[in-house]
């Protein structure tokens, strides 16, 4: 008698039971990609290809695009139509999450949108850029004590800004997620501050609870991620 019953499992599409790893991997769920959500997609880079204009590429995060759309780009604020979408150099009829795409727009040069930029459908809870915003950081390593004033590189999605820690709101244990301490004056090491940011332009950040890829930076400092 096999001392060894199997496994069982409960998922989305109910129960699933089997014997080997090769049956576990096949029981598991694909997740869903989201394409349900509003569109995000974070610029890599722009380009002018002559003959056809404006091609701004990206990878998408969320949602879908497809040619006729009309997307807003933040934080440039400009609003247009979207001509065409390829990927690998084949046209598509959509786009869905995961894909890296180009996409053709009409009457955009390529001085009004860039890396960085984050391109929404603009009748879809569009992007927008954000003056200011309320994070919560982990200090990784840094060397000393960084207080309100401190001013490192954000790395956000594709953007590459200059960000000021305007205010360190709370410290938070990291164990229980509770508040041990309001405005402290220095954070360290090991520390993790609910800090309010100021970029030095504005910047395409959204909830890590909407967007979850538009909701995650690395500060860095001295050639580091602190």
């Amino acid at each position: 008698r096999p001392w060894y019953k199997g496994w069982e499992k409960e998922n989305k599409s109910g129960k699933a039971t089997g014997k080997t790893l090769l049956e576990a991997i096949d029981a598991i769920e694909p997740p869903k990609r989201p394409t349900d959500k509003p569109l995000r997609l974070p610029l890599q880079d722009v380009y002018k290809i002559g003959g056809i204009g404006t091609v701004p590429v990206g990878r998408i995060e969320t949602g879908i695009i497809k040619p006729g759309m009309v997307v807003t780009f933040a934080p440039s604020g400009v609003t247009t139509e979207v001509k065409s979408v390829e990927m690998h150099h084949e046209q598509l009829t959509e786009g869905v999450p995961g894909d890296n795409v180009g996409f053709n727009v009409k009457n955009v040069s390529v001085k009004e949108i860039r890396r960085g930029n984050v391109c929404g459908d603009s009748k879809n809870d569009p992007p927008m850029g954000a003056a200011n915003f309320t994070a919560q950081v982990i200090v990784l390593n840094h060397p000393g004590q960084v207080g309100a004033g401190y001013a490192p590189v954000l790395d956000c999605h594709t953007a590459h800004i200059a960000c000021k820690f305007s205010e360190i709101l709370e410290k938070i244990d990291r164990r229980t997620g509770k508040s041990v301490e309001n405005n402290p004056k220095f954070i360290k090491s090991g520390d993790a501050p609910i800090v309010k940011m100021i970029p030095s332009k504005p910047m395409c950040v959204e909830a890590f609870t909407n967007y979850p890829p538009l909701g995650r930076f690395a500060v860095r400092d001295m050639r580091q991620t602190v």
